[in-house]
């Protein structure tokens, strides 16, 4: 089924790097959410007025409030996919994030809506009556949900949207919410024990976890975090894979929104090779980084001594003792002014994540430390890094 309403409603499916097609899929999984949700909720507030069952009704409020949610999922397709303007020159790709956040927030709202009425309902019982429409109605929503999240989940990965994978993982717990209930009405049925309010606190616990869950996975690239490693180690490989190069650091990756990367990076070249030979060597990476993972590119060249004897034997001496103060610490951009009283190496120092350094006192040991150990008056002129990528 998800593949033929794809090949219906979608022009050109297997373009999914393409803006128009990736808003295309977004705007059809809005719609059909919409359309489902709509019917879901009709059949459950039935069924919850005839048995006077506030499980059912909260069940139903939950389709209500996914429905609502679709919606703004399909608001924030269709503004995302808007080309950038005077105001925005980046594009308008986080309004998809920013979207999957008021749905989560949608969804912790109708949570504690729920979680208010099933305890109203455990304090001052009512009683529930069982109809066997309301049973096939449950398994009925259990069958559509199930697929709905089978549909959105499929759509997720095929665009990389965080979005749509937050409305799959929303489908699947109402499918096991929606099967709590119906086993609170079997109960009844065939035990007579009344557990209708307690069910709705079940139910209202888990649409509480699922928007928490959301809200973290729509959070964090709105807050800038860390890139996929994987993608990090491809760009890594393919700027390295260049002979020129000779090493890669400082590179940061902005998220403007599903295919909206940005990427700056610094390249370590040969001091003494053409420059324009090393310009149109950078020009021709920055195309293919382009072409290959769809991210506008700007890498900065920075010229590497590699023909000076001294230079070389001063650095790996200073990587050595850097070493032996932590093994984690890196450096690049290193170089040597010698003058007649003293010498200054001059580096990039990179401190990992994780290491609570306090800067100004790692810098001062390094610097004493390399002053104390090599000979000829070496003095450090140090800057301090942090890793963007991981």
């Amino acid at each position: 089924m998800t593949n033929i309403l794809i090949s219906l409603f979608i022009k050109d499916k297997d373009n999914i790097k393409h803006a128009k097609v990736r808003n295309a899929y977004g705007i059809l999984g809005g719609i059909i959410g919409i359309l489902c949700n709509v019917f879901l909720f009709a059949g459950k507030f039935f069924a919850g007025i005839i048995t006077g069952a506030i499980s059912i009704t909260a069940d139903a409020f939950n389709n209500l409030s996914d429905a609502a949610s679709s919606i703004i999922t399909l608001a924030g397709f269709y503004m995302a996919g808007k080309p950038a303007d005077e105001d925005h020159p980046f594009g308008h790709g986080r309004m998809e994030y920013v979207s999957g956040l008021i749905v989560a927030l949608a969804i912790l709202l109708m949570g504690v809506e729920l979680l208010k009425s099933s305890a109203s309902k455990i304090l001052h019982p009512e009683p529930i009556t069982f109809q066997m429409i309301s049973i096939v109605i449950l398994v009925v929503s259990i069958l559509v949900k199930f697929w709905m999240a089978l549909f959105n989940r499929k759509i997720g990965e095929k665009i990389q949207s965080e979005t749509m994978k937050a409305t799959a993982t929303d489908s699947l717990n109402d499918c096991i919410s929606t099967t709590a209930v119906l086993g609170g009405m079997l109960i009844f049925r065939f035990f007579g024990y009344n557990l209708d309010g307690f069910i709705g606190i079940f139910v209202a616990c888990f649409v509480l976890w699922g928007g928490f869950e959301a809200v973290k996975d729509t959070m964090n690239p709105l807050l800038g975090e860390t890139p996929d490693p994987e993608l990090v180690k491809n760009i890594e490989e393919m700027v390295l894979r260049h002979k020129m190069v000779m090493g890669v650091h400082d590179m940061i990756v902005h998220d403007y929104g599903p295919g909206r990367r940005i990427v700056s990076l610094h390249a370590e070249v040969p001091a003494n090779i053409d420059i324009l030979e090393a310009h149109d060597m950078i020009d021709h990476i920055e195309m293919r980084l382009m072409q290959e993972y769809h991210c506008e590119a700007t890498i900065h060249m920075d010229p590497v001594v590699t023909d000076d004897e001294e230079t070389l034997k001063t650095k790996q001496r200073v990587e050595e003792l850097i070493h032996t103060y932590d093994e984690t610490l890196s450096i690049h951009d290193f170089r040597m002014v010698t003058g007649k009283t003293h010498t200054n190496v001059i580096f990039d120092m990179v401190i990992p994540y994780g290491k609570e350094y306090h800067v100004k006192q790692i810098v001062k040991d390094i610097r004493e430390m390399i002053h104390r150990e090599m000979p000829n008056q070496h003095f450090a002129v140090i800057k301090v890094d942090r890793s963007m990528v991981v």
